[in-house]
């Protein structure tokens, strides 16, 4: 039997963070799809930059992504209820409640495991790990 994970995020500027974050999700389960998120449900951070399908087509091309299929505009729980995974991996720093997620699948007889991915420290000092620090560092020093 098929152990299934699902990943979600932006993905905006890909980065070595999700690149790890979506390596350790891969390795929870034998099939890794990745959830990106709509632009319409962005509302913890600033909007994503770059087209949804787009970061949707660089997330599916790295080598741990089984898929990559845009998340629902309007409930981002469909998607989920439509493949039924035995694990959901949350990003380290993800804000996300675990608890409520957990109990939203629970309402909806969704039964998977919730887990986060861990950490990845820069492998040099001057590696960025965050889209939000990689646009910075674009305005500074190009803006």
């Amino acid at each position: 039997m098929t152990r299934t994970v699902i990943a979600q995020g932006t993905f905006d500027i890909l980065h070595p963070g999700h690149v790890h974050y979506l390596e350790e999700a891969a390795a929870m389960g034998d099939e890794l799809v990745v959830i990106v998120a709509r632009k319409a449900n962005v509302d913890h951070k600033e909007k994503p930059i770059c087209p949804a399908t787009q970061r949707r087509d660089v997330v599916g091309a790295l080598a741990a992504v089984d898929e990559a299929i845009l998340g629902h505009e309007e409930d981002i729980f469909v998607p989920i209820e439509e493949l039924d995974p035995d694990v959901i991996a949350l990003g380290h720093d993800q804000h996300h409640d675990d608890a409520a997620i957990e109990a939203e699948l629970e309402r909806r007889g969704i039964d998977c495991e919730v887990r986060r991915a861990g950490a990845r420290e820069p492998a040099a000092e001057d590696e960025l790990l965050s889209t939000r620090l990689i646009i910075e560092r674009i305005l500074d020093q190009r803006g």
